[in-house]
């Protein structure tokens, strides 16, 4: 567990030195820790070490465990970044801060209808599959600008951003230019992208916040 500290001081000071490598400035960048997989005995150290962004894959994992811990520190944030389930959109409204990953019109109504009856406003991610794969969840690039304008027209939702994953085996650089590419198309200025092995290069790119779990935890 004290290692988990040490890799995210690691981590940020990775980060840090990123942003001055790309001329952008120190802080510009926000780091979501990956708690995926992590009990509350794992997670604690690291919020009492001042990391406040978080992000979960699913939301019944999220459901054992952060309730208490986002009593006990009411100030985290919550990022869900894994694929979202229409049947859990109830608990992901209550739960979470931030959704990255609106894909489908089935997901964008029933968030803005959840919304609604919670009376909460999420901030909310487009997720691009920018390498078109059939097994993974996003929208592909070139339906994304078509389906954030949806979003925003059909079901009222206010996109604030894009997240990506690129495919394992290639250069995540390209994927990563061309997310930004898009985001400057559809008008917003948050850019999900990079994970432990790449996050480097997508502050080089111009993320705006970097996804990091096996780096500061270690291997699931």
């Amino acid at each position: 567990m004290g290692d988990a500290v040490e890799h995210l001081a690691a981590v940020k000071a990775k980060i840090a030195a990123a942003e001055r490598a790309a001329g952008r400035a120190v802080g510009a960048v926000t780091l979501v820790a990956v708690s995926k997989t992590f009990d509350d005995i794992h997670v604690r150290p690291v919020v009492a070490a001042g990391q406040r962004v978080f992000g979960e894959n699913r939301v019944q994992e999220a459901m054992g465990k952060w309730p208490a811990l986002k009593a006990d520190f009411p100030d985290v944030e919550l990022h869900l970044i894994g694929p979202l389930q229409s049947n859990k959109a109830k608990e992901a409204v209550a739960l979470f801060d931030v959704i990255e990953t609106v894909d489908r019109e089935k997901i964008a109504a029933e968030l803005a209808r959840e919304m609604g009856r919670q009376g909460r406003r999420l901030r909310l991610y487009v997720q691009v599959n920018t390498g078109s794969e059939p097994q993974k969840a996003g929208i592909g690039p070139r339906g994304a600008v078509a389906f954030v304008d949806r979003c925003r027209e059909v079901h009222g939702l206010a996109i604030e951003g894009l997240m990506c994953i690129p495919p394992a085996d290639e250069n995540p650089g390209p994927h990563f230019a061309l997310l930004e590419k898009l985001a400057r198309e559809v008008g917003v200025e948050k850019l999900s992208m990079g994970m432990s092995g790449d996050f480097e290069t997508a502050v080089a790119f111009g993320a705006t916040s970097v996804r990091v779990g096996s780096a500061i935890f270690g291997s699931r």
